[in-house]
């Protein structure tokens, strides 16, 4: 009986070219000097704002959503005829609330690591495209030249498409705005787990151990608290062991995103989401951990005050 033949599977077209672009070192200087450049910016507390920590999610998704929806349905009107002035009005519209849009992205942007920051950067050129286009489709308008102002403007929407491509690759395909501290609640098993001697934690100092295979930052305080985070950053999964302590708090090696101690929570970003917590105690002169829920807020406990056996 002859075997049958092995089926051929190619790569997709579009994937093979986006990973050759996350491997692309020629745009990387230009890279540094735009990601100093944001990093200048006077920003202050706005830029928390920017990332969406108040949110609890990336703000950029959110506000793209105005030009989008407005150049879209500029090109809808275009195809209308008598529908002129409507379809000007949507574009100017579009184009101011781009601005905000682009800003919100590049604070984003610049705290991504370098493979994401060359998918970023392509998406910024075709989205600056896009904006050049309109701008142009919208002075057309204005002095009365409708054709080459449509013809425009669908160019423009065409960037806009690949830009959406380009953001949707790096948004999923490289989780650059996912909370990379999610599955921990779904991979840590309920129930206290034993991680070490209390003396193998030295006051003030970050200590790495695990839990069911998920990484756990541990600090004891000098008074004899003792503290327990997720040890990989819900930004970009750093290495809060590896981070600074201080004033109750972890600061991330790679980003500085701030997390508090007591509760994991994001005390500055570009972080937009907390870390999950355990509770603990210590148990005849072992540290216990419990991955803290909802429901045991009201019942942690500092270590050694009534929890030690």
């Amino acid at each position: 009986m002859s075997a049958k033949p092995r089926r051929r599977t190619r790569q997709n077209r579009t994937l093979w070219l986006l990973d050759r672009l996350e491997r692309d070192t020629r745009a990387d200087a230009v890279i540094d000097v735009l990601r100093k450049g944001v990093w200048a910016l006077p920003l202050g507390r706005g830029r928390d704002l920017l990332h969406g920590r108040w949110l609890g999610h990336p703000v950029h998704p959110l506000m793209v959503q105005v030009p989008i929806g407005s150049w879209m349905s500029a090109a809808v009107l275009d195809l209308r005829p008598g529908r002129s002035r409507e379809a000007d009005l949507l574009v100017g519209l579009g184009l101011a609330a781009a601005a905000p849009a682009a800003l919100a992205g590049a604070a984003d942007w610049a705290e991504l690591h370098r493979e994401q920051q060359r998918v970023g950067f392509v998406h910024a050129l075709a989205n600056t495209v896009a904006v050049g286009l309109y701008g142009a489709s919208l002075v057309c308008r204005v002095k009365g030249r409708t054709g080459p102002g449509r013809a425009l403007g669908f160019l423009g929407l065409t960037a806009v498409g690949v830009g959406g491509m380009l953001g949707g690759h790096l948004a999923y395909r490289q989780a650059s705005g996912a909370n990379h501290a999610e599955e921990v609640p779904h991979v840590v098993t309920e129930g206290w787990h034993r991680i070490g001697g209390v003396d193998e934690f030295p006051a003030g100092q970050p200590v790495r151990r695990s839990v069911d295979d998920v990484p756990v930052l541990v600090v004891r305080e000098t008074g004899g608290q003792i503290h327990a985070l997720a040890e990989r950053c819900s930004h970009l999964a750093g290495p809060l062991s590896e981070g600074t302590v201080a004033d109750g708090c972890v600061t991330c090696p790679w980003h500085g995103s701030v997390f508090r101690l007591s509760d994991g929570w994001n005390v500055r970003g570009p972080a937009i989401a907390p870390q999950p917590a355990f509770d603990t105690r210590v148990v005849d002169g072992h540290v216990e951990v419990r991955l803290r829920g909802p429901d045991r807020e009201a019942d942690r406990r500092p270590a050694g005050t009534g929890a030690e056996k």
